[in-house]
């Protein structure tokens, strides 16, 4: 089987961030890699995690990406309506990863507006659920373009609070180029890890604000041959991380 692409890093490195869950909803609403990474997770090392066919199906086996649960390609378990899935919400049973227009070091989010307020330069989504999402349940990002656009000395419009005004827990970041966490003293922003052929002046160039960088900087972890089968024969056979990602 050929080498791991930087999508399927991502993926596992997406996969990652749900180890431990357990019986939770994994709500990977950021894109393509992110619900890849928890279906990979669901199918592996992860089993009790809840998943979804990206509507309001639980799904009985992880679904390929793009299919319906019912289709053929995995049954329904269950159904999750926008009553019992903001129930989840209120109680903290679920993982959220989301996709910030811009953040900053402390993990403030910004998906609302880009300018001031009162005048914004471009419109975005508003806050939608990021206040719930980041106050109570656990909450990740996907990034999948690593830019001082995104990684921003300070945010625009806090739609999701950070570690400084009082998130629950913001776990972990992943981009293409890194995996970056909030595991610091001051709990601000930290270089966890680096994807492979990634280079750290690479993500320091591409960060707006001084990340924590520790002595020794490890690499991601790349995919096992198994979990590259499941990703490419079972669970995204159309190749849809790479247009996320590409190589």
């Amino acid at each position: 089987m050929s080498a791991a692409t930087r999508a399927e890093v991502c993926a596992v490195a997406c996969a990652e961030l749900f180890r431990g869950d357990g019986e939770i909803v994994a709500a990977a609403v950021a894109g393509f890699v992110p619900m890849l990474g928890a279906r990979l997770a669901r199918a592996t090392f992860e089993p009790g995690l809840l998943t979804t066919d990206g509507g309001p199906a639980l799904t009985a086996e992880p679904v390929p990406l793009g299919a319906r649960a019912g289709s053929g390609e995995g049954g329904v378990e269950g159904w999750l309506p926008f009553r019992d899935h903001l129930w989840l919400v209120l109680n903290g049973r679920r993982h959220v990863v989301m996709g910030p227009s811009q953040v900053d070091r402390f993990g403030n989010m910004n998906i609302s507006c880009i300018g001031d307020w009162e005048r914004p330069s471009r419109q975005l989504l508003g806050v939608r659920g990021a206040p719930g999402n980041t106050r109570l349940n656990t909450t990740s990002f996907w990034v999948p373009r690593h830019s001082p656009r995104v990684f921003t000395e300070q945010v625009d419009f806090v739609s999701g609070v950070g570690t400084d005004r009082g998130a629950h827990e913001l776990r972990a970041v992943v981009t293409n180029l890194a995996v970056l966490d909030f595991a610091t003293p001051d709990r601000r922003m930290r270089l966890r890890s680096l994807h492979p052929g990634v280079t750290l002046d690479e993500v320091v160039a591409a960060t707006g604000f001084d990340l924590a960088i520790p002595g020794e900087v490890p690499l991601t972890r790349t995919p096992t041959g198994e979990e590259l089968r499941i990703m490419r024969e079972v669970l995204d056979p159309r190749g849809l991380r790479e247009r996320e990602v590409p190589s």
